[in-house]
């Protein structure tokens, strides 16, 4: 039987990633303890997390194909991503190399104590996706489809037309927020937010996620707006969901050794997405795939870096 497929679209990024004692004030020079250059972007990340843990770190015993679909500069840096990406399981025919464009770019300052990190970043190529380009979803057809919002929002929007229109079920991580039109979430098999992409997006004060009766109420207003699924991270307070089927829980964190918080969200959809497609036409089970990603992400957490901080599936054993 063929493997599921899972396609990605979304940013490619290089992250240039400083290590600091503390996160600098205003007008404050702060000399950085580690400096790396790696490779990141949303989308890179959520496709580099959905190869790895289907896979072993030797590339054996797949579980899913992986296709990331994005655009890249002609610089070195497109080269570094591209090659990162293969490296880990993903196919990179969807990955269009803009001639005359540069690679995006992310500056992360990381502040060491806490492990919190602060992001700029500079789309570039990302943005030269149009919406123009996906009327129809790129072949072979996948059984799941991942968005964040790092490129063009209307470009979003139509591949999730696309999608919607062929029965392709997509999972959202409106990453970074911003309100979505309504029609966007009318059958939206996964919605994937932390607390503050759930205030902005549910209009809702981020004061009524602090317990489990706000947590219901702001579940409900993406139920009622036609999610099938509403997944809200919670950082150290662990992860709730609720789904069209009545179900609903908080699910407590586990603990860890928190060194940086960078690619640990998108490990966890990444981890959540493979639990979808791998079900295998078996009843989704959303509690055991959140328990599952948030170990994961445990994980990721618990190392510096991006991509390289994702475990491979026989870490996680």
């Amino acid at each position: 039987m063929a493997r599921p497929r899972i396609t990605v679209l979304g940013s490619l990024n290089i992250d240039l990633v400083s290590y600091v004692p503390h996160h600098p004030l205003p007008g404050e020079t702060l000399t950085a303890n580690h400096f790396n250059v790696s490779p990141g972007g949303k989308g890179a990340n959520q496709a580099v997390a959905c190869g790895k843990l289907s896979r072993t770190s030797n590339l054996a015993d797949p579980s899913a194909d992986i296709l990331m679909v994005g655009a890249v500069g002609s610089d070195a840096y497109g080269s570094q991503l591209r090659e990162s990406l293969t490296s880990f399981g993903v196919d990179t025919t969807g990955v269009a190399v803009r001639e005359d464009g540069k690679t995006g770019i992310a500056i992360i300052v990381v502040d060491e104590p806490s492990g919190q990190n602060r992001i700029i970043l500079s789309p570039e190529s990302n943005h030269s996706l149009l919406p123009t380009e996906f009327s129809t979803l790129p072949e072979p057809r996948p059984d799941l489809l991942i968005m964040q919002l790092e490129i063009p929002f209307d470009t979003v929007m139509q591949a999730l037309s696309a999608a919607r229109d062929t029965g392709v079920p997509v999972l959202l991580n409106p990453a970074p927020a911003q309100p979505l039109p309504e029609h966007a979430y009318k059958g939206l098999a996964h919605l994937v937010v932390n607390e503050t992409e759930a205030a902005i997006l549910s209009g809702c004060p981020e004061s009524d996620l602090d317990d489990l009766a706000g947590l219901n109420k702001v579940g409900k207003i993406f139920l009622e707006r036609g999610v099938k699924n509403v997944v809200i991270t919670l950082g150290g307070r662990g992860v709730y969901f609720a789904t069209s089927d009545g179900k609903s829980a908080l699910i407590p964190a586990l603990k860890a050794n928190v060194v940086d918080t960078t690619a640990a969200g998108d490990t966890f959809v990444g981890s959540y997405a493979l639990s979808v497609v791998e079900a295998d036409g078996q009843k989704f089970d959303i509690e055991s795939a959140l328990k599952s990603a948030t170990a994961a992400s445990a994980i990721t957490v618990s190392r510096r870096g991006a991509q390289v901080s994702i475990p491979w599936k026989d870490e996680l054993q």
